[in-house]
């Protein structure tokens, strides 16, 4: 599967038909290995772009999804962002990747950010872009950011050399909208690309953020959204 996506420039993709943009996730700590088996099945069932996993489970799913085209995402510094030491994201990254995740998601320093410190700040993700060899995500937390402090993150993180700028590391901070996607859209450079994350349940909601201009969509409901039987009290992040 390519590192490189388009995203659509109209709205008539079919709620199967999103399935390429879709990172399927799954990150219950409760989860079992048959959950995760099912999980990586889906992936490849439903042709989504990754299954996304905690590190703990990257082997399992990779194991299953060898031969499929399906990558296998992971994330750290997640779900709470921005509490590991550099050195030791770094560490994590490399691991990540050592045991077969094609890409991986960051959440970044943003106390750091906060504080001026803009040298660590870009090298925290640097490290990580470095040790993993992946095509690397970072989750900017922009409801957490002021204007100025918006556009210096987004500039520290791609000097420090990602692949893909995302909004927000979950629900819980930004439902997905058009309005961050295209903010991130307008201010990356060539190369970079854009992943939309949190509460994303329908597909008329995936259309949105994929004309807006992400070519990535990360959520739990994504056989939901590609089946086209989500109903409001479906849950995702």
């Amino acid at each position: 599967m390519s590192d490189t996506l388009t995203s659509p420039a109209e709205l008539a993709l079919t709620p199967a038909e999103l399935a390429p943009y879709i990172q399927h996730t799954k990150i219950e700590s409760n989860a079992t290995r048959d959950d995760m088996v099912a999980h990586a099945r889906e992936a490849a069932r439903y042709g989504f772009n990754a299954a996304m996993v905690p590190a703990s489970w990257v082997p399992v799913v990779a194991a299953e999804l060898r031969g499929t085209g399906i990558g296998i995402a992971s994330a750290l510094d997640f779900p709470t962002v921005g509490v590991m030491t550099s050195a030791g994201k770094a560490a994590e990254a490399a691991e990540i990747a050592r045991l077969g995740a094609t890409q991986l998601d960051m959440g970044v320093q943003i106390g750091w950010l906060k504080s001026g410190m803009y040298d660590e700040f870009r090298e925290d993700i640097a490290g990580v872009v470095r040790a993993s060899g992946l095509p690397v995500k970072v989750m900017l937390e922009l409801p957490l950011l002021t204007e100025e402090e918006r556009e210096t993150a987004v500039e520290l993180a791609m000097e420090a050399g990602v692949s893909y700028l995302k909004n927000a590391s979950s629900g819980q901070l930004e439902t997905a909208n058009p309005t961050s996607v295209r903010y991130l859209v307008d201010r990356a450079r060539d190369g970079v690309q854009v992943k939309a994350s949190g509460s994303i349940k329908h597909a008329q909601q995936a259309r949105e953020l994929l004309h807006a201009g992400a070519v990535l969509l990360g959520t739990s409901a994504g056989v939901e959204i590609v089946t086209d039987t989500a109903d409001e009290s479906t849950t995702s992040y």
